[in-house]
């Protein structure tokens, strides 16, 4: 008897632990321009230790980011993209970061919006 209500207290304090995860997923904007800024930014945002899962479309220049917000927020994945020398609408990158990226990897710092139409672009 003593374990079947052990076993029940489990199993309803492993629910309860469920139910009050803060696992939230966010989308924002992202300034890059190829396969080599895609893996880039992706390592940089999973690098957050509360961040489990990171994909940026190099097409539209959004990422699609799922983090448990017991552990980081929104704001600190912005930097740790900007650290990588990409910039977001929260951070921008330092002059010297985005000078260090390749060549291949440099996009208009001027702005920063989903383009109109995706755009695919190639590495040469």
């Amino acid at each position: 008897m003593k374990t079947k209500i052990l076993s029940l207290v489990t199993i309803f304090l492993l629910g309860t632990m469920v139910l009050f995860a803060k696992d939230k997923k966010v989308e924002f904007l992202v300034n890059g321009k190829c396969e080599m800024c895609e893996k880039r930014i992706e390592m940089a945002a999973l690098a957050d230790s509360g961040v489990s899962k990171a994909d940026w479309n190099k097409e539209t220049k959004l990422i699609a980011v799922s983090l448990d917000d017991s552990k980081t927020d929104v704001d600190k994945v912005h930097q740790a993209i900007a650290k990588a020398g990409h910039d977001t609408k929260l951070h921008k990158a330092s002059d010297e970061t985005y000078n260090s990226l390749p060549d291949c990897c440099k996009y208009d710092r001027s702005n920063l919006e989903a383009p109109k139409k995706p755009v695919k672009y190639e590495h040469r």
